[in-house]
């Protein structure tokens, strides 16, 4: 038996790294396991790549002073906006101010990426407490700097840069309010970056990704990417897919935004491209996203609030991820 282990992190209970620990753990002892970590340019992105070798002090998106990591190979750079700008150093929604924060952090881990000699580029989106447009970023940078460098970012939603305000402001905290402020802010940024940069980032694809700092950093010259499909290329999947008789990945909750540039939407679609089953085990799941995922997939969900009940999934995912997979995976029958 051959099986691709891939899973997303289980936000706030396991990161990816755990959970494929987790899953490899419940596999029959004569099973073969390829264990890669997967991300979709959110938090997660640096662990693929081997995780942060470098830190440095920038502004939290309240202003406050973070030591956020990032990776540097020689030539290549990669950030998570999350660490310097992510909703968790604010301790989630409710210790967030949805209209203050800012990116600025992660413009100035831009800024040090190049200081240091970096001439690509890669900037993680997911998991922000922003919805600033990318200015607070733009602002800690000096775009000028940016000639030659291969900047690219990783994007988790293909969500257009307005929109982003509607859609993600309210779980940063926004009120119905400050949301209608945001994207009033947002819609200004249009045509501020039309006028600065000659780019109109209103209808990019992802622009709207970490509250539009996709969209600002596309102004200055940015190609946005889906961040599984960057992932997918580094790990090798489709290589990993051809010699495999089931792929098992998951994440915290699913919902129908799953299956829409994230994880286990990208893992679900390479496996049916493959012609392997999957295995989705996942915290918990909403109704119309587990039916869409039955209509659609040669694929078995299982939700660990389900099986273990939320209180123990909550406080040992980890060993509820390796109980369901050890005992699903025992009485699945595999394609030869």
């Amino acid at each position: 038996m051959r099986v691709v282990v891939a899973p997303d992190k289980f936000r706030g209970t396991a990161s990816a790294i755990v959970a494929v620990d987790a899953i490899a753990s419940g596999l029959p002892p004569t099973a073969t396991a390829f264990c890669v970590p997967m991300s979709d340019g959110g938090e997660g992105l640096l662990d693929v790549f081997g995780g942060p070798n470098r830190f440095t002090e920038v502004d939290g998106p309240l202003g406050d002073s973070v030591a956020a990591g990032w990776r540097f190979d020689g030539r290549r750079a990669v950030i998570e906006m999350a660490r310097a700008s992510g909703l968790a150093l604010v301790d989630g929604p409710d210790g967030n101010d949805a209209v203050a924060a800012s990116t600025y952090g992660t413009g100035e881990l831009i800024t040090a990426a190049i200081e240091t000699g970096a001439r690509s580029i890669v900037v993680g989106v997911g998991g922000s407490a922003t919805t600033d447009g990318g200015l607070g970023a733009l602002r800690a940078m000096i775009p000028a700097r940016l000639r030659g460098i291969d900047l690219t970012v990783a994007c988790d939603v293909e969500l257009r840069f307005v929109d982003a305000a509607e859609h993600f402001a309210p779980q940063k905290g926004a009120s119905p309010a400050e949301v209608a402020l945001l994207r009033r802010r947002l819609e200004r940024l249009v045509d501020v970056y039309r006028e600065t940069y000659g780019v109109d980032v209103a209808d990019l694809v992802g622009g709207g990704a970490a509250g539009g700092l996709a969209g600002g950093l596309a102004a200055v010259g940015a190609t946005l990417i889906s961040g599984f499909d960057l992932v997918a290329e580094h790990v090798g999947l489709d290589e990993l897919l051809d010699a495999a008789d089931l792929v098992v990945t998951g994440e915290g909750h699913l919902d129908m935004e799953s299956f829409n540039g994230k994880v286990v939407g990208g893992m679900l679609d390479a496996a049916e491209g493959a012609d392997v089953p999957a295995l989705v085990v996942v915290g918990d799941a909403d109704d119309d996203a587990a039916d869409h995922l039955a209509r659609h997939f040669d694929a078995e969900l299982i939700s660990l609030t389900q099986r273990f009940g939320a209180e123990r999934a909550l406080a040992h995912t980890a060993d509820c991820i390796r109980s369901a997979v050890e005992s699903v995976v025992a009485r699945r029958t595999l394609r030869p």
